[in-house]
């Protein structure tokens, strides 16, 4: 039983390794073979089959149900039902939209949306609106998050943004909207939000320094209805019936343990459907289910084939989940406390057993979050130690006790007072210890380190007294694996994805330079969140130069993120800014790194932002890199005067590619032989302009393109070409011509 589960599990996960789904001949081949095998002796190659063919074809109905390329930025009137919660933000409205359809064209049925300072939106209204679409995206830099994959896994077929809407049939206040409204008006010392987070599963409404303090201290899972919660919920009224037989309260003709299952399941059920029942709730309610039959039925069996069970349960009901990362966080945290707690001799006191799980968890997580590049909190299992009894015994029974009272008036706002009160305590401890431990992004392994990683974490989880275990800390050691070092006299350059902006990471053998930063608007900073873990991930710990090209938001906005998150021994800027010090850069000034040449350039007369842009010029073995910055046409034309061979072999296209850059006597001049692009795609300033791309294509260049290849990694001084994140075949990545 237990291998033919095995079997297929690994048939489905094996979608996740695909680098192009099979076409539908292919699939009805494979099943053919696979329902062949079952009833030969082959019937482990048979379920395989069965599990990849099932999940190869749920994937497919995903992908097929994707906004069309030729809809791709164009702007339609639709109709659509918004489902879930609408999330208010800063800037609007983030919301879903089901049973999308318009006149002119065939739409996916489910919609990710936002609305610029749009009305306040109901799960359940029906709305027509005028929606700029675009293919599900997301950036795409090396070892950071998939968001194309994440789309797929949620089925959202498309996202876009409403440019005006009309409200064709109101909603009733749903139960849930209603709900939502009654606790952020309750007194909770500010912790409204917490508690919308913890009864309701809705996270949109915590403050941004309460996600961090979560992400550092490893508890998000506290805030984010999940397994745990779920599992908790359905503890309670088991060990309540469990209680009652132990002493004889209990009615003899009720059997004590079917009914503990039936109303364990029924209250987890219940708190799903609270939460809105998204898929880790779902996913967590499976898992339940088929560990309270294993409870009920089959005992006798190891806690393993409940755990396998679930695995293929959930897998079987949406076989894209494996896209996720809090799948393979959830399943791998019990999997790591099946591993370490049975099969041992002896027992353990209840406090030793709590302790131990939090170090436990810590190792047994660790190889999957660095297969998931997410960060690893040095300061989880202590943060853990507490907080988990802390929200699980105290806080989660007050807010889910309150919100029932809450018609009672007094008595629920009471205890929901006093929940929000403990949270509050919480929120400012993990603050503290997140000032004092902040998460640490380990750069990211190669496979054989990762594997060493992995088999180092199932030594030490091992009982003390069995061999070798301590083998297991030498073998974490991989996690400073020294990065494969640039060969002397060459430079490796990665322009990152970050959309409608710039940041370029230069690397010599013993020496980085940052270009740019990265943009930053409002709270969305992506210099914090994309280029600062991108550096880490990359084995960056510190830079030599960071070099910001002009003041203008899209290059310099994350260069604060930059200079609080890594040490900089020196910060050159085109034009000062405000909240970094820079350097004025300084025509002429040249230095040499490991055999490669770097030499800046600033038009002295210039009289915009753009042309006051910082230049770059990198030499390495023979080949030459421009980063230009947002140099415009004047700008080009003194760059041209001042320079006495202006042959490059690489172009940072200036100003992104815009027509008032890239003037025919300068792209005559410099003569690269490709050009790279970083720009947003479907901008709304029309980057990179046709006559650029035109003028481009003319001259024999190469285009390298951000919005269709994702980050750009080239060698200079290996004479090689570029080679983009989106070569990386996957399934979900979609195709993109620009």
């Amino acid at each position: 039983m237990r291998t033919g589960m095995l079997a297929l599990a690994l048939g489905l996960l094996s979608l996740c390794l695909v680098p192009q789904l099979p076409s539908v001949g292919w699939l009805l081949m494979l099943a053919a073979g696979a329902v062949v095998s079952l009833f030969t002796r082959g019937w482990l190659l048979g379920l395989f089959l069965l599990g990849f063919c099932w999940a190869c074809w749920s994937a497919k109905q995903a992908v097929d149900d994707r906004l069309a390329p030729g809809l791709d930025g164009r702007t339609l009137w639709l109709e659509g039902r918004v489902a879930g919660l609408p999330a208010r933000t800063a800037q609007g409205v983030r919301f879903e939209l089901e049973g999308a359809h318009s006149r002119r064209a065939d739409l996916p049925q489910r919609l990710q949306l936002s609305w610029f300072d749009g009305p306040p939106l109901r799960a359940g209204e029906q709305w027509r609106l005028a929606v700029t679409l675009q293919r599900p995206t997301g950036l795409l830099n090396p070892h950071g998050p998939d968001r194309e994959a994440q789309l797929l896994a949620r089925r959202i077929g498309a996202s876009g943004a409403v440019k005006a809407g009309q409200l064709l049939t109101p909603a009733a206040v749903g139960w849930r909207d209603g709900l939502r409204e009654r606790l952020l008006a309750v007194e909770a010392h500010g912790r409204q939000a917490a508690l919308v987070a913890l009864v309701l599963g809705d996270g949109t409404g915590l403050a941004r320094e309460d996600w961090q303090a979560l992400q550092a201290t490893g508890t998000v899972h506290l805030l984010v209805i999940s397994g745990q919660h779920i599992g908790l919920v359905a503890g309670l009224l088991y060990a309540v019936v469990a209680w009652l037989a132990r002493w004889g309260l209990w009615p003899p003709r009720l059997p004590w343990l079917p009914w503990a299952c039936v109303l364990a399941m029924s209250a987890a059920l219940a708190y799903g459907w609270l939460a809105g029942a998204g898929v880790p709730v779902q996913r967590a309610c499976l898992m339940l289910a088929v560990v309270l039959l294993w409870r009920l039925r089959f005992r006798h069996l190891d806690a393993f084939h409940p755990l396998l069970l679930a695995l293929v349960a959930v897998l079987l009901f949406e076989p894209l989940a494996a896209l996720l990362p809090g799948f393979w966080l959830s399943f791998g945290a019990v999997a790591t406390l099946i591993y370490s707690f049975s099969a041992r001799l002896g027992a353990w006191r209840p406090w030793q057993a709590w302790t131990r799980a939090q170090w436990v968890i810590a190792v047994g997580l660790l190889p999957v979050l660095l297969a998931v590049g997410l960060p690893v909190s040095l300061s989880a299992p202590l943060a853990n130690l507490v907080a988990v009894p802390w929200v699980s015994l105290a806080v989660l029974p007050l807010a889910l006790l309150g919100t029932l009272l809450l018609p009672l008036g007094d008595a629920g706002e009471a205890l929901l007072w006093l929940a929000g009160g403990l949270l509050d305590v919480l929120f400012r401890a993990l603050a503290l210890v997140a000032q004092q431990r902040p998460a640490w992004v380990p750069p990211a392994p190669p496979l054989w380190a990762w594997l060493l990683v992995c088999l180092g974490a199932l030594l030490l989880l091992l009982p003390r007294g069995v061999p070798l275990r301590g083998l297991g800390a030498v073998m974490l050691l991989a996690l400073w694996v020294p990065r494969e070092p640039v060969s002397h006299g060459q430079v490796e350059v990665w322009q990152l994805d970050v959309g409608q902006g710039l940041a370029v990471l230069l690397r010599t053998r013993q020496h980085s330079l940052l270009y740019d930063a990265g943009p930053a608007r409002g709270e969305n900073d992506l210099g914090e969140r994309v280029v600062l873990p991108t550096l880490r991930k990359l084995g960056v710990d510190s830079l030599d130069v960071l070099l910001v090209s002009h003041a203008h938001a899209d290059h310099a906005g994350g260069a604060g993120a930059i200079q609080r998150g890594l040490p900089v021994r020196r910060a050159i800027g085109g034009e000062p800014l405000e909240e970094v010090q820079l350097q004025p850069c300084v025509s002429g000034e040249s230095w040499e790194w490991d055999g490669v040449r770097f030499s800046l350039w600033r038009w002295a007369d210039a009289r915009t932002s753009n042309d006051r842009s910082c230049v770059l010029l990198v030499e390495a073995s023979g080949e030459r890199l421009l980063l230009a910055g947002d140099m415009e046409a004047g700008a080009e034309r003194a760059w041209l005067a001042a320079m006495d061979s202006p042959r490059i072999d690489w172009l940072q296209s200036p100003h992104h590619g815009s027509r008032s850059s890239s003037t025919e006597a300068f792209i005559r001049a410099a003569a690269p032989r490709g050009v790279l692009i970083s720009r947003g795609r479907n901008n709304s300033f029309g980057h990179p302009h046709a006559q650029v791309v035109e003028r481009y294509r003319r001259h024999g260049m190469t285009l390298h393109d951000t919005a269709v290849e994702g980050a750009l990694r080239l060698v200079l001084g290996a004479q090689a070409g570029v080679e983009g994140m989106r070569s990386q075949r996957r399934f979900w990545r979609d195709v993109r011509d620009g």
